[in-house]
C-alpha cells in the first residue's frame, strides 16, 4: 500500500490553544507526525513524498478567497502593530448579516471558526503539502491501487469550504473525496474520528454524489457541539445522503463497531465506486482528549471491517493526539485493514 507523507508539514507546530478559559499548548503538534511515522515503520510501510497537486484539486472543495487567505494571512498579520507570532482571531463574523472586510483581523474572524487552528509562518506550506498527500493517495487509487494512505497534518475534517476550525486548515479528507469523483460517479466517506466531521458534512451536505457517514462522540457535550446530530441527513439534492452516529463518551468497542457496521451497510446501499476514510485514531481509550473508550483490538477489527467492504479506499489521517499509544493505534488499525497477523 502506498503511503504519502511530506516532511514540510512538520514545520506547522502551533502553540496557541484556548481550553476552558486557559491558554494551553496546542494539541496539534508536529510530534504527532513522528508518532504516526513510527507506526508505519513498525508495519514496514515506507512513505513517499507527493507531487504538488493542481490548484483545481483544492478549488474543488475550497473557495479561491479562502485559499488566498490561508496563503497570505501570516504575512499580513505581521504588519499589525505589536502582533503575536500566530494568527489567532479575536472577533468572529456573524455571517447571517456580514460584509467581508479588508482588515486581516476581520478576515481572520471570517475564515477561522475558532481559536484552535492558529496560522504560523509555515502553516500554509504545511497545509498545502498535506493536501498534496491526500490528492496523491486519491490519484493512486484512481490509477488502480486497492488502497492508499495519506499521513496528513494539520488535519482537515472540521474545515468547511471557507472556514477553518478544530486544529484543521484545509479539508484533506474532502479534497480526497472530491478527487475520487474524477473517476467515480458516486463516492462515500466514512469518518471514524472521535469528533464529528462537520466540515466534510458541510461541503457535501446538498450533494447526492457523495455520501457522508460520521461515527463520533455526541456533540451535545463534545466538540464541535453545534453539528453532528442524528437528525442532520442532508438537504436539497443531498437529502438522505448524510448519516451521523453520535455516541456516548463511554462508548467501548462493541457499540462503536456496531455503528461502523451500520454505516458500512448504508454505504453498500449507496453503491459507491470508491471510499474515503477519515482515519481519526482519537477514539482510543488512552487518547488525551478522552472522547471514547475504544481499544487497540477495536481499531484492528474496524480495519478488518472496512477492508472487507471491498471498495477502492483512500485513508486520510485525521485526529489522534500526543501519546505513545498513537503509534500502536495506527499499527492496530492497519494490521486489521491489511489482513496481517497480530
Amino acid at each position: 500500500m502506498k503511503c504519502y507523507y511530506a516532511p514540510e508539514t512538520e514545520a506547522h507546530d502551533p502553540v496557541f490553544r484556548l481550553t476552558h478559559g486557559k491558554i494551553l499548548r496546542n494539541a496539534e503538534q508536529a510530534e504527532r507526525a513522528r508518532l504516526l511515522l513510527a507506526g508505519l515503520d513498525a508495519l514496514s510501510l515506507p512513505t513517499e513524498e507527493p507531487p504538488e497537486a493542481p490548484q483545481a484539486a483544492l478549488e474543488a472543495v475550497h473557495t479561491p478567497q479562502f485559499l488566498s487567505f490561508l496563503e497570505t494571512a501570516w504575512e499580513e498579520w505581521q504588519k499589525l502593530p505589536d502582533c503575536g507570532p500566530e494568527v489567532v482571531p479575536n472577533v468572529f463574523a456573524q455571517r447571517s448579516f456580514a460584509t467581508y472586510p479588508d482588515s486581516i483581523v476581520g478576515r481572520a474572524g471570517w475564515h477561522m471558526g475558532d481559536t484552535s487552528a492558529p496560522i504560523g509562518e509555515h502553516s500554509w506550506r504545511a497545509a498545502r503539502r498535506a493536501a498534496d498527500c491526500a490528492v496523491a493517495a486519491a490519484d493512486a487509487v484512481l490509477a488502480g491501487d486497492a488502497a492508499a494512505y495519506a499521513l496528513c497534518r494539520p488535519a482537515g475534517h472540521h474545515t468547511s469550504a471557507d472556514i477553518t476550525a478544530g486544529h484543521c486548515l484545509m479539508n484533506n479528507s474532502a479534497i480526497a473525496a472530491a478527487r475520487l469523483r474524477k473517476g467515480h460517479d458516486r463516492v462515500a466517506t466514512l469518518d471514524i474520528d472521535v469528533h464529528h466531521g462537520n466540515g466534510t458534512q458541510a461541503i457535501f451536505y446538498d450533494r447526492a454524489d457523495v455520501l457522508t457517514v460520521s461515527i463520533h462522540a455526541d456533540p451535545n457535550s463534545y466538540y464541535p457541539f453545534f453539528v453532528g446530530y442524528a437528525h442532520e441527513t442532508g438537504s436539497g439534492a443531498g437529502a438522505g445522503h448524510n448519516l451521523n452516529f453520535p455516541l456516548p463518551r463511554t462508548t467501548t468497542d462493541e457499540r462503536w463497531l456496531e455503528s461502523i457496521a451500520q454505516g458500512l451497510a448504508r454505504i453498500a446501499a449507496f453503491a459507491p465506486g470508491a471510499l474515503m476514510v477519515s482515519l481519526g485514531l482519537d477514539a482510543h481509550e488512552k487518547d488525551p482528549l478522552k472522547g471514547m473508550q475504544v481499544s487497540w483490538d477495536g481499531f484492528r477489527r474496524a480495519g478488518e471491517m472496512i477492508a472487507a467492504a471491498g471498495y477502492p479506499t483512500v485513508l486520510v489521517q485525521e485526529g489522534g493526539y500526543l501519546s505513545p499509544d498513537l503509534t500502536t493505534s495506527l499499527v492496530s488499525f492497519m494490521t486489521g485493514f491489511l489482513g496481517r497477523e497480530t
